[in-house]
């Protein structure tokens, strides 16, 4: 669970710059910069029965229990991203290049992007709207609101970010 929440936290956080040629890049400074998420999330996702078995009984237990408490909890998680001229040519900076993703730009300007996403997995699918917005050159802060369905069960997503600009020199954060 911890590794599907953190492959839509690097698709929150990195979908920027990521879409069709039409976008309009976001007015930023390269560099490097500090993103700030929280995220929470309610209801509870489909594991498949056949990864539970597997399971010891202790390892089960303390398995559900964490997913019981994380539920409705709000999580923070704070990461560095370089953004350079060419993650921005390549349309790679906050992207998050998934083959099983799909993302159609709903609207960008210099100043704010809104993005939808979808994604398809082995036994469900992923729908949610990436909204961004530069307060300046310095910070971005943004939304993201997902809903995953698998085998039957639901579970909501509701991202917000904060990123700030640290300064030109990215040392070896890529």
């Amino acid at each position: 669970m911890r590794f599907k929440i953190a492959l839509v936290l690097l698709a929150c956080s990195r979908l920027a710059v990521r879409a069709a040629d039409t976008i309009t890049p976001l007015n930023v400074k390269l560099g490097l910069w500090q993103m700030t998420v929280t995220h929470s999330m309610s209801g509870m996702p489909a594991i498949p029965a056949d990864t539970l078995a597997k399971l010891p009984p202790e390892q089960r237990a303390r398995f559900e229990a964490a997913m019981k408490q994380n539920m409705g909890e709000p999580s923070t998680s704070v990461h560095k991203e370089c953004v350079t001229k060419e993650k921005l040519a390549k349309e790679s900076v906050f992207g998050d290049d998934r083959k099983n993703c799909t993302r159609t730009v709903v609207s960008s300007t210099g100043s704010k992007l809104e993005v939808k996403l979808h994604c398809e997995e082995d036994k469900g699918k992923t729908e949610g709207t990436l909204l961004l917005e530069v307060v300046n050159a310095d910070s971005v802060k943004g939304t993201m609101q997902s809903v995953t369905n698998s085998e039957g069960r639901g579970m909501k997503m509701n991202f917000t970010f904060d990123s700030k600009y640290l300064g030109s020199d990215c040392g070896d954060v890529k």
